[in-house]
C-alpha cells in the first residue's frame, strides 16, 4: 500500500504539515497533481457538487481553474483529531471578465491509514472584491510547479 506522509494520527505538527502539503498542492493548479493526495474512491462534496474517486476529482479540478483564473489559496488548520482534520480557508480568483473574488470555507478531512485522504467536505462562500482589495498575491509563475 503506497503512503502519504504523514499518516494519522496527527499531532499537531503533522496535522499542519498535511494543511501545508495540500496548500501547496492546491496553489500548483494541476488537477493530476492534487489528485494523487486522495483515495482512489475519494468522496467529495465542493461547493454544491458531490464527487467520487480521483478520475471525477480531476474532472471538477480542470473545470475549477478554467473558470478562476490565477487562483491563489491559503489554508489553516482549525482542528484536528485521530485521522480528521477540520481548515479554514481563503483565496482569490477572477473570472472570465476581469471580476475578482475571494472565498471563504471551511472544509473537514478524513484520511485512510496510508495518510491519503478519503472525505473532503467543503463549504465555501464567494465575495466579490475589487482587484485593490486583493490579499494574496503573488509573483506570476508557470503551473508546472
Amino acid at each position: 500500500m503506497n503512503t502519504f506522509p504523514p499518516l494519522p494520527r496527527f499531532t499537531e505538527e503533522t496535522a499542519r504539515q498535511k494543511v501545508q502539503a495540500a496548500e501547496a498542492a492546491w496553489n500548483t493548479r494541476i488537477p493530476e497533481r492534487v489528485a494523487l493526495a486522495y483515495t482512489e474512491d475519494s468522496e467529495w462534496r465542493n461547493r454544491a457538487e458531490f464527487v467520487n474517486g480521483r478520475p471525477a476529482i480531476i474532472e471538477l479540478l480542470r473545470r475549477k481553474w478554467a473558470r478562476e483564473l490565477d487562483y491563489r489559496l491559503r489554508k489553516e488548520l482549525w482542528a484536528f483529531t485521530g485521522n480528521r482534520i477540520a481548515v479554514r480557508f481563503e483565496y482569490e480568483f477572477h473570472d472570465d471578465t476581469g471580476q475578482w473574488y475571494r472565498a471563504y470555507g471551511n472544509e473537514n478531512w478524513e484520511f485512510a491509514a496510508n495518510g491519503l485522504m478519503q472525505r473532503r467536505f467543503e463549504s465555501i462562500n464567494d465575495l466579490a472584491i475589487a482587484e485593490a482589495e486583493r490579499k494574496l498575491r503573488w509573483e506570476r509563475t508557470s503551473n508546472t510547479a
